[in-house]
């Protein structure tokens, strides 16, 4: 119920905000294409049917999954064209504001020019959310990153960690992507997996399909599947979605952590909770606790959902693998999370102070199931000696 009704309480915050912009967007069109009356009033249905179908997918249950899909599928495209075609028209107010002022321009030349400015801008923005909803979210993408450890054993040169993020599984991942998913990292050949958070969107029902892949993983591996909770987790239920990775076969690293390796060389992997985890009565990431009784000689490796704790964490670990940004998700042109996170630290591959960061843009999608200028990643890190 709490999901539920936070869910509302956004879109009582949407609405307004789409009303805003969808009105914008329709006048515009109305302008641009020369649409008729009755044009005009197909657009506005669609519109907002395009916002009610959104909102209604969410409230669908995991025996209506397909129903939920195709309903969120198109909301999505509707809501992130109005959203990118609005933000396009904006600069197209500028191009209106010179062509009132350039005189040796004939006024019919200058609303052909208006005219053109302002369609291109709607048909660019509803083309890259329609490309990015039926497209996008499944332009799977395999990213190979060298990395290169002091204190990493020569037994374990070539150690090959794949890393999937951010799966969301529920409305909009499910069994046909988590089997894509399965796919691209039989073909990384991984020693082990590591997943970083959010492993399910906001629905518990979906914890036993994600158990499921957690088994399936586990046989793809030399030294096994460990997990960390994210963010999503708790909100959907932490303890289904740990009771099911354990059931999997995984690891659950919430604080603690294990050596990977043999007599001959080892490395320490570790896990610390979520930040969110503070508001479900626990404690947040506590690093501390995670690595103690590991040898400080031994490289370490670390798992945290979000990298705005790499700040505070990279002390405590020569890597930090973790997600949470989807790399902005919907990037077109100009990435919000780069703008809107005061950490900046999106996607890839970073280093500060001796200490390394690998960001995860995520396998799934979380609201809007569009991804735009951000394709799903499975990374594959291979550990070398430095």
């Amino acid at each position: 119920m709490g999901m539920v009704s936070s869910l509302w309480r956004f879109a009582a915050l949407l609405l307004p905000l789409f009303a805003l912009l969808g009105g914008y967007v329709w006048w515009r069109a109305g302008s641009a294409f020369a649409l008729s009356r009755r044009a005009r009033v197909g657009l506005a249905v669609l519109l907002a049917s395009g916002l009610a179908c959104s909102l209604a997918s969410r409230e669908l249950d995991i025996s209506q999954h397909a129903l939920a899909q195709w309903l969120g599928a198109y909301g999505a495209a509707v809501v992130i064209g109005v959203l990118l075609s609005a933000l396009l028209l904006l600069p197209t107010e500028l191009v209106r504001g010179l062509l009132r002022v350039a005189k040796p321009i004939a006024p019919e030349r200058r609303a052909f020019l208006a005219q053109v400015a302002s369609g291109s801008a709607i048909a660019l923005g509803g083309g890259a959310a329609a490309y990015g909803t039926v497209f996008g979210r499944r332009d799977y993408t395999v990213e190979t990153v060298a990395i290169a450890l002091e204190k990493l054993p020569r037994t374990l040169d070539g150690l090959t960690i794949v890393q999937l993020s951010d799966l969301h599984v529920g409305t909009f991942i499910g069994e046909r992507e988590l089997a894509a998913a399965l796919s691209l990292v039989r073909d990384a050949k991984p020693d082990l997996v590591v997943l970083t958070g959010d492993l399910i969107d906001h629905d518990p029902a979906y914890a036993p399909m994600l158990g499921r892949f957690a088994r399936s993983l586990s046989t793809l591996t030399r030294f096994g599947t460990f997990a960390v909770p994210g963010n999503h987790d708790y909100y959907g239920g932490a303890n289904a979605v740990i009771e099911q990775l354990e059931r999997g076969g995984a690891q659950v690293l919430r604080d603690r952590h294990v050596r990977i390796g043999d007599a001959g060389g080892q490395l320490v992997l570790a896990g610390v909770d979520d930040i969110a985890s503070i508001h479900y009565g626990r404690k947040g990431p506590r690093p501390t606790l995670a690595f103690d009784g590991a040898p400080d000689e031994l490289a370490r490796v670390l798992l945290s959902h979000n990298p705005k704790t790499f700040a505070s964490l990279r002390q405590f670990a020569d890597l930090t693998l973790s997600g949470h940004t989807h790399g902005g998700q919907i990037s077109l042109f100009v990435n919000p999370a780069e703008l809107l996170l005061e950490h900046g630290r999106i996607r890839g591959h970073y280093a500060s102070e001796g200490a390394q960061l690998y960001v995860n843009r995520g396998f799934g999608t979380a609201g809007p199931p569009t991804r735009v200028g951000s394709p799903p990643e499975v990374t594959r890190l291979v550990l070398t000696r430095a």
